[in-house]
C-alpha cells in the first residue's frame, strides 16, 4: 500500500473513533450516564451514520489530501464547512430511519464536539512543528528584520523545518504600530535603532533581512546598521521569487556584495530592444564568459532567430548551450578563436549576424602586463577581425565592450582596449554598420573579479589581501551590465561610448571589510587584511571619460553618451601594422609603441613611478 493510501486510511480511522466518541459523549451527558435499551440503540444507529456520511463529506472536501503541517484559515475554515455539513445530514437521516426523535441537544452537542475533535486531530501536527524544539548547543540565535508576512513565514519555517538550527529571538520592524505586539510568541522589539542593541543582548548570530519588497537603497541603509553589530546577514529573495507564499530555509541567501550598492538595477527599455533583435540573427563572441553568457540569457528573451554562441574554450560554450537549449531551439555553438581571421569570414559568411555583440577579451590586468603581445592579438587584433567582418558582411549593429581601464590607461590591458574603442569609431564613420561601445567598470562576481577571490580568503581563515588602502573601484551587477549592452545596441547611431551611472565608487579596502562582516567574522580580528602594494597596470582610481569627451543623455535616466574626438583611419591602420611587426618584442618596445597610439598612456618606470609616456 502505497504511503498516500496508508495516510488516508489513518486518518478515516481516527476519524471515525472521534465521531463514535462525540456521539457517545453526547448521549451520555444529554441522559446523564444512565441510557436504557432504546437509547444505546440510538446511539448506536446515530454513530453509523454520523461515521459514514461524514467520511464521505470529509473526503469530498479533499481532507485527506491537505498538508496539514502547512495548515491554515484556510484549512479552519474547510473543516468547519464540512463538519457542519456532515452532521446535519447525518442528524436528518437518523430522525428519519429510526423511531422516536434524536433530540437536537444531542445532535448540536455531536457538532461542538466533532468541531472539536476533527479540527484538533489535523492542528496537532501544525501545533507540534510550530513548537519544534531543538537542542540547545545547536541553536544560532536569529534576529528578523520585518514583521510582515515574510517575515511570519520565516519564523514559522525556523520552527517547521527539523533541519533548521537556527531560533528566532524577535522582530524588528520599522512600523511603529507593531511595536510591542507579539507574533508567533516573539515580540516586535522596536524599529532599526534597536539592532545593534539587541544583538549585543541577545548574543544574536544571524541577521535574517525578510523585506523582499523593500528598495535596493532601503536595503542598503540596514545593511550598514547591521554592519556594525557581529552577526552574520543573511535575507530572502526579491518578492517575485516568494509568489508561492512559502519561504524555504534553501531560500534564504547570504547578504551578497550587489546588496551594498546602494541603488536600483538597471531597468531595460523593452521596446526599443525589441527592434533590433527580434527575429534576427545574433552573434555573441566571448559568450561562455561571465558577462558573454549573460547576454546570451537576456538576448534569448528578445525572439531572436537565431543565437550564435562563439567562444574559444570548449567547456565554457559547451556549459552555455547545455543551460540554455531546453529554453531555445535556435543556438549554434561556435568554437573559435577572434584571431583566426579566414574562421571569422567563414562564420559572417555562412551565418549573416544581424547583430554583434563582441565580449572576446583578455582582462586580466596583471597578466596582460607580463604577457603584452596575447592583450594586443586579442583585444586589438580580435576586435579588427570581427568588426571588419560586421562591416563588409553588412551586419546592422556592432557593440563592443569595453571598460572603464580605457581611460587615461596605466595597463597594457586598458590600452588595447582603447584602441578597439578607436578602431570601431573610425569604422563608424565610414560603415553601414552602426559600431558602438559600452563602457563600465569592475563586474561583481566575473570570472577573476576581486569578490571571489576576497571570499576564497574569508572562507581559508585569511589573510584578505588588498592591494592599497586608497584603491576604489566603480562596481556592477552581471545582469546590470549585460543590460547596458544590450541597452547600447538599441540607442547606438554610430560611434558612441555609452556608460553607466554607476552611481559612487566604492573603496575596495571597505568591500573586503563588508565582506568579512557579511560572512560573521570580525576585521582585524578573526580575518586579517593585508596591503599587498598595487600591481602593474593598476590604479589607485578608474575614471570613466577622457577630458575631451562630453556626456550627454540618452533616453534612459542611468546611460550617457561619450563622444570623443574623432580619428583618422588610415592613421589607426598604420600604426595596426607596427604592432603586428613587433608582436613578441620586449614589453618596454611594446609600450612605446602603444603610447603612440594612445598619448594618455601612463605607465610605470623602473623606480616605480607612474608618468605619462609620449612619443618623440
Amino acid at each position: 500500500m502505497s504511503y498516500s493510501r496508508m495516510r488516508t486510511l489513518v486518518l478515516m480511522i481516527i476519524d471515525s473513533s472521534i465521531i463514535l466518541g462525540c456521539v457517545t459523549l453526547s448521549y451520555l451527558f444529554r441522559f446523564d450516564a444512565e441510557l436504557n435499551k432504546v437509547q444505546i440503540q440510538q446511539a448506536a444507529i446515530y454513530s453509523g451514520i454520523a461515521i459514514v456520511i461524514s467520511l464521505i463529506v470529509l473526503y469530498k472536501h479533499g481532507l485527506y489530501r491537505r498538508a496539514w503541517q502547512f495548515a491554515s484559515v484556510g484549512e479552519v475554515v474547510l473543516i468547519f464547512r464540512a463538519v457542519t455539513i456532515a452532521i446535519i445530514l447525518a442528524y436528518t437521516i437518523t430522525s428519519l430511519v429510526i423511531p422516536g426523535r434524536v433530540p437536537v441537544s444531542i445532535g448540536f452537542r455531536t457538532y461542538e464536539l466533532a468541531l472539536l475533535g476533527i479540527g484538533g486531530s489535523r492542528f496537532i501536527f501544525r501545533i507540534i512543528k510550530d513548537n519544534y524544539i531543538k537542542p540547545a548547543n545547536k541553536q544560532r540565535q536569529s534576529l528578523i528584520i520585518g514583521a510582515g508576512q515574510c517575515g511570519v513565514l520565516v519564523v514559522r519555517e525556523l520552527k517547521m523545518n527539523a533541519a533548521s538550527n537556527q531560533a528566532a529571538v524577535g522582530f524588528i520592524d520599522d512600523d511603529p504600530k507593531k511595536w510591542g505586539q507579539e507574533v508567533l510568541g516573539l515580540h516586535v522589539i522596536g524599529g532599526r535603532e534597536q539592532i545593534i542593541k539587541i544583538c549585543t543582548e541577545q548574543q544574536v548570530d544571524d541577521i535574517i533581512i525578510a523585506l523582499p519588497s523593500a528598495s535596493r537603497t532601503q536595503i542598503s541603509d540596514i545593511i550598514s546598521i547591521c554592519k556594525q553589530t557581529n552577526a552574520k546577514l543573511k535575507m530572502v529573495p526579491q518578492i517575485s521569487e516568494l509568489l508561492e507564499g512559502k519561504v524555504e530555509l534553501s531560500m534564504i541567501r547570504d547578504v551578497g556584495v550587489e546588496d551594498l550598492l546602494g541603488r536600483e538595477p538597471v531597468v531595460l527599455e523593452n521596446d526599443g530592444i525589441d527592434e533590433y533583435i527580434a527575429d534576427k540573427v545574433v552573434l555573441v563572441t566571448g559568450a561562455g564568459g561571465s558577462i558573454g553568457s549573460e547576454l546570451c540569457r537576456q538576448i534569448l528573451n528578445f525572439k531572436p532567430r537565431k543565437l550564435l554562441l562563439l567562444g574559444h574554450g570548449e567547456n565554457s560554450i559547451y556549459q552555455i548551450h547545455r543551460e540554455l537549449k531546453d529554453k531555445a531551439d535556435n543556438l549554434m555553438p561556435i568554437i573559435a578563436d577572434v584571431q583566426d581571421r579566414k574562421r571569422m569570414e567563414q562564420i559572417f559568411e555562412q551565418h549573416q549576424p544581424h547583430v554583434v555583440f563582441h565580449a572576446a577579451a583578455h582582462k586580466h590586468v596583471p597578466l596582460m602586463e607580463e604577457n603584452p603581445s596575447e592583450s594586443i592579438k586579442n583585444n586589438v587584433f580580435g576586435t579588427r577581425n570581427v568588426a571588419e567582418c560586421a562591416d563588409i558582411y553588412g551586419a546592422e549593429r556592432f557593440v563592443l565592450i569595453s571598460t572603464d581601464k580605457a581611460v587615461n590607461p596605466t595597463s597594457i590591458m586598458g590600452t588595447t582596449k582603447r584602441i578597439a574603442e578607436m578602431f570601431i569609431q573610425c569604422l563608424a564613420k565610414q560603415s553601414t554598420t552602426k559600431f558602438s561601445a559600452v563602457r563600465f567598470g569592475n563586474v561583481l562576481g566575473s570570472r577573476g573579479s576581486v569578490i571571489p577571490l576576497f571570499k576564497e580568503q574569508i572562507a581559508a581563515g585569511g589573510p584578505v589581501t588588498v592591494t592599497h588602502p586608497e584603491m576604489v573601484r566603480y562596481f556592477m551587477t552581471i545582469p546590470e551590465a549585460s543590460r547596458l549592452v544590450i541597452q547600447a545596441g538599441a540607442y547606438a547611431n554610430g560611434g558612441e561610448i555609452f556608460i553607466l551611472d554607476m552611481g559612487e565608487p566604492v573603496k575596495i579596502a571597505d568591500l573586503a571589510r563588508d565582506l568579512i562582516r557579511l560572512s560573521g567574522y570580525e576585521p582585524e580580528v578573526d580575518i586579517e587584511i593585508k596591503y599587498s602594494g598595487i600591481r602593474q597596470g593598476e590604479k589607485l582610481y578608474e575614471e570613466l571619460l577622457l577630458q575631451e569627451e562630453g556626456m550627454t543623455d540618452t533616453e534612459h535616466s542611468r546611460i550617457f553618451i561619450g563622444r570623443p574626438a574623432s580619428f583618422n583611419r588610415e592613421d589607426i591602420e598604420l600604426e595596426l601594422r607596427r604592432l603586428e611587426r613587433i608582436l613578441g618584442e620586449d614589453r618596454a618596445i611594446i609600450q612605446e609603441l602603444l603610447s603612440r597610439i594612445v598619448p594618455t598612456y601612463v605607465r610605470e618606470t623602473k623606480d616605480d613611478k607612474r608618468v605619462l609616456v609620449t612619443s618623440s
